[in-house]
């Protein structure tokens, strides 16, 4: 069976990390690969999704995801593999996914208005940046949102370069690059904050520093698989 981190999120919601155990995968990518696009055999792969679903008691037909290309697109769970890195859905009948294997998965939920939403981001330094965390918060509406961190690569493994640090101490303030390494799960939860969302919890721990939990694209020289975030309305 799959290994799921539950947030005990606020409302009607279901809201589930996976990590890399309890899947059919082999080799670099055992076991419980999500990632379609990695070059693992695709067969295994749908095998895994079919699993995780089974886990959270939902049928494949009803799961939607984006194709993630690292910007700030949001999109609704209308569609199915549009280029986006967040998708939402105020629909029972949908569920979300969004896959990781560094970068963070991100969970907002409505608190208030006509009904409740949910959106999955997928959030890395340039997603960030580009404004990923504002646009799914405006994909929700609503005066109050609340959000969830998931597991992805933390401050004691992230090294970047003055590239990447710059722009991140411009936007989001000192204090989140030390050493040449990145505090990525920092740097969003001020971006969260910054869009007025005051309930923020973190899920998971550092996905380059736990090599038998997780999939991590930089410890793993891009040759691994991705755990995934899970969420739908209940």
């Amino acid at each position: 069976m799959p290994e799921l981190l539950r947030w005990d999120a606020p409302g009607p919601y279901e809201v589930l990390f996976s990590t890399r155990t309890g899947g059919v995968s082999e080799g670099p990518y055992a076991s419980l690969n999500l990632g379609l696009l990695t070059d693992d055999d695709r067969s295994r792969v749908e095998q895994n999704r079919r699993q995780l679903f089974a886990a959270a008691c939902v049928s494949p037909e009803r799961v939607s995801w984006a194709l993630q290309v690292h910007g700030s697109r949001v999109v609704s769970a209308k569609g199915l593999g549009e280029a986006a890195d967040g998708i939402w859905t105020d629909d029972r009948e949908r569920a979300l996914l969004v896959v990781t294997a560094d970068c963070l998965p991100v969970a907002l939920v409505r608190l208030d208005g006509p009904r409740p939403a949910v959106a999955l981001l997928h959030v890395g330094w340039k997603g960030l940046l580009a404004g990923v965390v504002a646009a799914g918060r405006g994909a929700l509406g609503g005066r109050l949102v609340a959000a969830a961190i998931g597991p992805g690569i933390g401050p004691c493994c992230y090294e970047v370069g003055e590239d990447v640090a710059a722009p991140v101490r411009a936007a989001y303030g000192l204090g989140l690059v030390r050493d040449g390494r990145l505090d990525l799960p920092g740097a969003v939860e001020r971006a969260l904050r910054a869009v007025a969302i005051a309930r923020v919890e973190r899920v998971g721990g550092c996905t380059a520093h736990e090599p038998e939990r997780f999939f991590s694209h930089r410890r793993d020289g891009g040759v691994t698989g991705r755990q995934g975030a899970f969420a739908r309305i209940v």
